[in-house]
């Protein structure tokens, strides 16, 4: 199933100016303005490049929280990075959170702040980037922001004594937006 834009009115612009595609909101100028406040990202900043993940994992695992109650605890991501032709831009993967471009340059962050994305769906986020490791499409990489969520969330029950330690693999769908100081 084919996820809808959570930012429709600026896919319907794009659509009348012949603009279809995210990686095209690049040149066309981007904006946050149908996007939570919470996940905006600074002035100062432009887009840098855009990932789609089709085929994403988000691994939970049954835990007993600080309370003494069982609940699934956050595990990890795994997904591909792709650019709209379809073609691998890198992989997104962690704990810690990693987005790793195929040119080998890579970065971690720390989430800023995140917003409701519907019922069933992970967050929406924004995320401050540390320095880059190594050189190529992740050097210089500010801000990354998930959006366009579909899936990834953790079963509603089923945690228990009993299941303690067991995996929940939850697949999702998002887009990726990095981006860089202007």
């Amino acid at each position: 199933m084919k996820k809808m834009p959570i930012f429709a009115g600026l896919t319907c612009a794009l659509a009348l100016s012949g603009c279809s595609t995210l990686d095209n909101m690049m040149s066309d100028g981007f904006s946050q303005s149908e996007l939570p406040a919470a996940i905006q990202v600074p002035a100062g900043n432009s887009v840098a490049m855009i990932g789609t993940v089709e085929n994403g994992n988000v691994a939970w695992v049954c835990a007993q929280q600080d309370n003494g109650r069982y609940d699934w605890k956050f595990a990890g991501p795994s997904a591909n990075l792709m650019d709209a032709s379809g073609e691998q831009l890198g992989s997104y993967y962690g704990p810690p959170a990693t987005w790793e471009s195929v040119d080998g340059s890579k970065v971690t962050g720390k989430q800023l702040a995140t917003a409701p994305a519907g019922e069933g769906n992970i967050p929406m986020q924004l995320v401050k980037a540390n320095p880059a490791m190594g050189q190529g499409a992740m050097s210089g990489v500010t801000y990354i922001q998930r959006i366009n969520l579909n899936g990834g969330k953790a079963p509603a029950g089923g945690c228990t004594a009993m299941a303690e330690g067991r995996r929940y693999i939850s697949g999702y769908t998002a887009d990726y937006v990095f981006w860089k100081a202007m």
